[in-house]
Parts: C-alpha cells; structure tokens; sequence
C-alpha cells in the first residue's frame, strides 16, 4: 500500500455507517490509516456519531438527534436498514469510537455545525480529544469555516481541515487564514497542479468519496502523499495491489 487510506464512515460499503460495526470492519484492513467520521450532539450534549441531523434515514426513528439523549442514541437500531444482521448496532458516542481506535488509526472528525447549529460543540469534541489523548492523531475538519475558527481558538495542537467541492482562486489564502493544515476535497477536483501547491502550503490533502478501483489508481498515480477516502477499503486493497 502506498497512499494512505482512509475509511469513509468506517467501511460504511460493507456495513451500516457510523457505527461501531463499520469501524470495526474498517480496522480489519492494516493499511486504513484513518477513519472518517460525522459528529452531531444529543440532547444531554454528547457528541454522537452520525450523518444526519434527522433520524430517518439510518434509525428509521422520526426527529432529531438533538431530541433524544446520547443513551437513547445508543439504543436505537441504526444497522438494521443495512442488513438484518446488522441490526441493534446503536448510534455510538464519540468517546466510544476515540477509545475503539487508540492505537490503531486516526480520526477525520466532521463537525456537522453549519452555522451554529450545535453551540458549544467545538469545546465539546476538542476538550474530549484532549482527555483521550488523541489531539495529536485526529483532525476536525467541517464546511463551517467559523466552527474551524472556533477550534483554533480553542488550542494550537489539534489540527483542523476544510472541507469543500470547489477550486476557488482563493484556496490557499483561506487555509492560510484559517490556520487550516487539512483539506477534504471532492475527488473530482484533484489535479496535480493542486496536490503541487498544497504541497508547498504543507497542507495534507483528501480526496472524497472514491469507490471505483479504476478512479482509485488514477488518483493515487497522482502522488503518493494523497489520502483517498472510501467506502470500501477492500476495493482500494485491490485496486492497488493490482498496480504493484
């Protein structure tokens, strides 16, 4: 293996995402570096790991998850809509997947903040990372530059990333400006042009969400250095031991 991995929701192709399960099956592969991960807060104001501000999609329960408590989060069936054998896995707490995987692969922690939408969460991960012990093996990365802001005001040490799906001509001095060390980026708009100047920026750069093997050896003959985010590590596995 050569690019480094990294698990788009856990293995979230081979089973149900953002939960414990999809973390496990990712950590099943040796060459996944990293985990990719959404965070959201319950009621009680837990961080929680899931996609979706609302429950339907993958808990098949109606609300929010601000509506409910971390505890109730965990109870509910949020692998059931995958496959019947999935079914009782739980919406896990961050805590929970911080200590599945110390040790073993770092975290790409997405703050689903947009605008505000959890105040206090920022602190609430950051202060969480630091009692783990893993500000120095995880990044938070968000599309909400004011969360990032809020993080770098909040500590020198945990590294934050940008995530977008555009080329603006300002890229670089917006990383600059937020002190922004990371960049997800949608697959599409990965070039070597701009692996170059991020390169020179020392920013580490991400590739989301590649699934297709052909894609994945076409990025990755792109440079070595180039994260590639998938849903299935077993395709990257293949796709790249195919070039070797």
């Amino acid at each position: 293996m050569i690019n480094p991995c990294v698990a788009h929701r856990g293995a979230s192709g081979l089973a149900p995402e953002n939960t414990m399960a999809a973390f496990q099956a990712a950590l099943a592969y040796p060459f996944v570096q990293w985990i990719e991960l959404d965070v959201q807060l319950s009621k009680d104001g837990i961080p929680v790991v899931i996609h979706d501000d609302m429950l339907k999609r993958t808990a098949r329960t109606s609300g929010k998850v601000s509506d409910y408590t971390a505890e109730e989060l965990g109870r509910m069936d949020a692998g059931g809509w995958f496959d019947k054998s999935f079914a009782g896995e739980g919406i896990p707490t961050l805590e929970q997947v911080l200590d599945a995987t110390i040790g073993r692969c770092r975290l790409n922690i997405e703050l689903k903040t947009y605008g505000g939408r959890y105040p206090g969460m920022e602190r609430k991960v950051v202060e969480l990372l630091y009692r783990k012990g893993r500000q120095h093996d995880s990044v938070i990365t968000s599309f909400d530059r004011g969360a990032l802001r809020q993080v770098r005001e909040l500590t020198p040490d945990v590294r934050t990333g940008l995530i977008i799906d555009a080329l603006p001509w300002t890229l670089g001095n917006e990383l600059k400006q937020l002190d922004a060390s990371f960049l997800s980026i949608g697959y599409t708009r990965i070039s070597e042009t701009l692996l170059a100047d991020m390169h020179k920026a020392n920013v580490d750069v991400m590739a989301w969400t590649v699934n297709d093997a052909a894609m994945i050896k076409r990025l990755a003959r792109l440079g070595s250095s180039l994260m590639i985010c998938t849903n299935y590590p077993n395709r990257f596995q293949d796709a790249l031991q195919s070039e070797s």
